[in-house]
């Protein structure tokens, strides 16, 4: 029988020590590598083409969830988390596994089977697609935004940002760095932005309130915003309501 490789992402030396001693208990897998954060992990994944990986969720540089949204087709996924019960719930909704810390050498076992089933039924990429779907669909505000560009992993805080440009089903994010294409929707940050900060100016836009410099009115019911940076944004009317609502005119 063919072993299934394997990848371990994880922060805590401790952790991957342990289910390193797991694994190789268990024998069904290889073990092709090791990675100590998201970044490592992108990119080991693309080079090393793991069929499995065992993913630690929150890690400090960027998350689990940040790791697979770079990912275009990822393997076949097995969480490591210490989140509750209430979001696990989201895992078993989209038939990804997990290992809740602190887990037994029996729940691996377990876990490495549901995956050996699962790489002879399907690929795994619409799974992944599923569940990061749920887990855009809850209300957490924005810190940072991680996109790819080439090799290369940029996080961009939020309050980098100047705005957000809406196209089909991407966007693209004009920020202090440069500008960066993501497979996002506008809905997505519109339930993820910071509302104080941050306005829908057209269907098209979102602008972080810091960056305007000019609001003009080149037709009845028609305005323009000039950023600091030299853009033109236009803004709908259903905008513009929203912007003297923010700045309070």
């Amino acid at each position: 029988m063919n072993k299934i490789k394997t990848l371990i992402i994880d922060d805590e030396s401790l952790a991957r020590d342990l289910l390193r001693h797991y694994l190789l208990k268990d024998g069904r897998v290889e073990l092709v590598g090791e990675c100590s954060d998201g970044f490592e992990g992108a990119l080991a994944i693309q080079e090393l083409k793991p069929e499995l990986v065992f993913l630690d969720i929150q890690m400090p540089k960027i998350t689990g969830f940040e790791m697979l949204e770079l990912i275009p087709e990822p393997p076949v996924i097995i969480f490591s988390t210490a989140f509750d019960q209430y979001a696990i719930r989201a895992f078993e909704a989209n038939a990804s596994d997990y290992l809740l810390k602190p887990y037994p050498f029996e729940r691996v076992v377990a876990a490495i089977s549901k995956a050996a089933e699962k790489l002879k039924i399907t690929k795994n990429s619409s799974e992944i697609s599923q569940l990061i779907e749920t887990h855009d669909e809850g209300a957490e505000i924005l810190s940072r935004v991680v996109v790819k560009s080439g090799r290369r992993i940029q996080v961009i805080p939020v309050e980098s940002i100047y705005y957000i440009e809406s196209q089909d089903d991407f966007v693209m994010i004009y920020c202090r760095d440069g500008h960066f294409m993501k497979q996002k929707t506008m809905k997505f940050f519109e339930n993820h932005l910071d509302r104080e900060q941050f306005v829908r100016i057209h269907r098209s836009y979102f602008l972080n309130l810091s960056a305007i410099s000019e609001i003009q009115q080149y037709e009845k019911e028609s305005w323009m915003v000039l950023t600091r940076q030299g853009a033109r944004l236009k803004v709908s009317k259903g905008g513009y309501a929203n912007l003297m609502s923010k700045l309070k005119m």
